[in-house]
Parts: structure tokens; C-alpha cells; sequence
């Protein structure tokens, strides 16, 4: 279970996201984040699966204006390294 937090430009995820997520998530990702949003903060994002990873990677790449992903978890920093994503990631908290 997932649960995104809106707070000023910062969205927290927080929770789980795995597939059976991505797959309820699919066709509402347009309308998850307000237009205001600017940075998906993952501190709180316990375990993310290969599915997670494309489904952030989709929002960034649809969502309105230019879109940060900051803070990973330890376990989706592994998954980060595994499939070189570094350049979609940031680490400073805003």
C-alpha cells in the first residue's frame, strides 16, 4: 500500500509500492500529483520492486513541470545501483 503526501511542492511517498500498486495506480497516475509538485520525496518509501521504480520513472516523465525524485530509501538505493538510475535521483532534502 502506498500513499502519497501532498505538502506545499514536496510529495511524500510513504509505504509500499509493488506491482498489484503500479498496476491500481496505472491509469490514475495523471491525477496523483498536483500541478504544483516539484520533488517526490522517497524517505519513507519502505520497499519499492522493479515495477515501483518504472512507475516513478512515468511520473517524472508525465507529470507537468519538471519533477525530482530526492531522499531513496536504503533498499531503493540498491535498486537505484542495480539498474544505473542514478541520474533520475537526488539526494538533498528541500
Amino acid at each position: 500500500m502506498i500513499e502519497f503526501v501532498q505538502q506545499g511542492t514536496v510529495c511524500h511517498l510513504k509505504g509500499r509500492l509493488t506491482q498489484a500498486d503500479v498496476i491500481t495506480l496505472w491509469p490514475q497516475r495523471q491525477q496523483l500529483l498536483s500541478d504544483a509538485i516539484q520533488t517526490l520525496s522517497l524517505s519513507e518509501l519502505q520497499y519499492s520492486d522493479s515495477a515501483g521504480i518504472a512507475f516513478l520513472l512515468a511520473l517524472v516523465r508525465e507529470h507537468s513541470r519538471q519533477l525530482e525524485l530526492n531522499l531513496a530509501s536504503p533498499q531503493l538505493k540498491k535498486l537505484i545501483d542495480l539498474y544505473d538510475l542514478h541520474a533520475f535521483f537526488t539526494e538533498e532534502a528541500h
